[in-house]
């Protein structure tokens, strides 16, 4: 694969001066507009669904299967909901008016930002590029594109795919690395819709603030899920496994460690085992549906926390680092200090802490960051009340893992140290427009109260502010 060439600070200016020129032709406002150019991006992911499963077989060993769920798939299902709805989205929202604003009436209009920039991430190279682009172009902007450099395979054919479909002054996909980065997020884009790290996040918010750019940060964190002693064990276990395991637990939303109540701890982790093998068999490494890790210094950091909680590794643990493959690996942790403990892990990696009562397991999430996700097993509706109203984190699910992701109608985001902002669905067109408050007073009566003199008008005037 040829080199990518990374742009300068002039080179990304000259992009943004050509997509603020081609915003303001007035080009992509349109409900119509907006509606024949996400028609073209769907028929366009169509048209390329074979090379994109090949690049994302090729970048991190997904399978066909899991490849079209959680991105092509994902993303066509995400297209034809907002199809259908952005003509009801983009219309003016008129709201009520209070007495003391007589004669006037009142609007909200969802209004695009201009040039927006969106800097994908390496988990899902696909979807987490392509899902804020469709809140972008159903918002009206403008959009540059940072594809992931992690995954080489699956951001050639995004430009390609791109490419093939819109001007560059419209839809620009670039490649590159830190330098190309750091151009971009040092321009005045109108807006910044960032995924990925934590420490990463911090930098772009911080470039932002020199130019007032407002910003989206989907970051991440140790998502934790709790099992109960009220829980179908069975049931637990394989969404544990599942969503752990889903993409090879490079999953920003995925259950990074197990809280488990003590009464029920064995034989969670029995189901837990009989699920990594019913899902993947006992030669996991040549299971076509299980994954890689992306390279092989993502490779390098994990095996070095397995290696520094060796010692508490229950099951798995094994991996191969030419194939980049890393097994299941549970690991007993029993203390909040492991090594597992310390930091998001992304990775099939999952500490495993037991509680005693629910109050530790809360005490013990809420001392650290919020959390992107929180999963929750009971069968208790005063626990599943307890520990939505305890606990803060982005989003989640009871007695399910990962879900909640797939529901258009649901925001996706952090909160804290998880992130900034959310998305999907309506709330991607929300999250690229500005919404204009308009007052549209009428003529035809003039109050004279509000105007000088103001004498003898402060009594009245107290008795309708009040």
């Amino acid at each position: 694969m040829s080199t990518i060439q990374e742009l300068s600070e002039s080179e990304v200016e000259e992009i943004l001066q050509q997509q603020r020129q081609f915003f303001r032709t007035g080009a992509t406002r349109s409900a119509e507009a907006r509606i024949a150019h996400l028609t073209r991006l769907k028929q366009a992911i169509q048209k390329y669904e074979s090379r994109l499963t090949e690049a994302l077989y090729q970048d991190l060993g997904k399978s066909e299967f899991e490849s079209y769920t959680t991105e092509i798939g994902f993303m066509l299902d995400s297209i034809t909901h907002t199809i259908r709805q952005v003509k009801k989205w983009v219309k003016p929202v008129k709201v009520k008016t209070q007495l003391t604003l007589i004669g006037s009436k009142s609007y909200i209009i969802p209004e695009p930002y201009g040039a927006v920039l969106i800097i994908g991430p390496f988990n899902y190279p696909f979807q987490l590029l392509i899902e804020p682009l469709v809140g972008a172009l159903a918002a009206g902007n403008t959009a540059v594109l940072k594809a992931s450099e992690n995954t080489p395979a699956v951001s050639a054919v995004i430009r390609e795919m791109i490419t093939s479909i819109f001007e560059p002054n419209y839809v620009h996909v670039v490649e590159g690395a830190k330098d190309t980065t750091t151009a971009l997020i040092n321009a005045p884009f109108d807006y910044i819709f960032f995924t990925g790290s934590v420490p990463v996040g911090k930098i772009v918010m911080e470039a932002a603030a020199k130019n007032l750019v407002p910003v989206t940060l989907e970051l991440g964190g140790k998502s934790p899920v709790i099992v109960d002693k009220h829980a179908d064990l069975s049931v637990a276990a394989q969404r544990i496994v599942w969503g752990k395991l889903l993409n090879t637990g490079q999953t920003c939303i995925a259950p990074d460690y197990l809280l488990v109540h003590e009464q029920v701890k064995d034989p969670l982790i029995a189901e837990m085992k009989a699920a990594v093998e019913s899902f993947f068999g006992t030669d996991i490494q040549h299971n076509r549906d299980y994954g890689r890790i992306v390279n092989k210094a993502h490779f390098k950091r994990l095996t070095n926390l397995i290696e520094r909680d060796q010692a508490h590794v229950i099951y798995g643990g094994q991996s191969d680092e030419e194939d980049r493959f890393i097994e299941p690996t549970f690991i007993d942790a029993e203390s909040w200090e492991a090594a597992s403990m310390e930091d998001e892990i992304f990775g099939p990696i999952l500490p495993i802490i037991s509680y005693t009562h629910i109050d530790e397991a809360i005490a013990g999430i809420v001392k650290r960051p919020k959390p992107l996700a929180l999963y929750l097993f009971t069968s208790d509706a005063q626990l599943q009340d307890q520990v939505m109203r305890e606990v803060s984190f982005g989003g989640g699910c009871i007695n399910d893992t990962i879900t909640h992701v797939a529901n258009p109608r649901l925001p996706f985001g952090g909160v804290g140290h998880s992130g900034l902002g959310a998305y999907h669905g309506r709330y991607s067109l929300e999250t690229f427009s500005h919404m204009k408050s308009v007052l549209k007073k009428s003529t035809r009566l003039n109050l004279s109260i509000l105007y000088p003199p103001y004498d003898n008008k402060l009594k009245t005037i107290k008795r309708l502010l009040k």
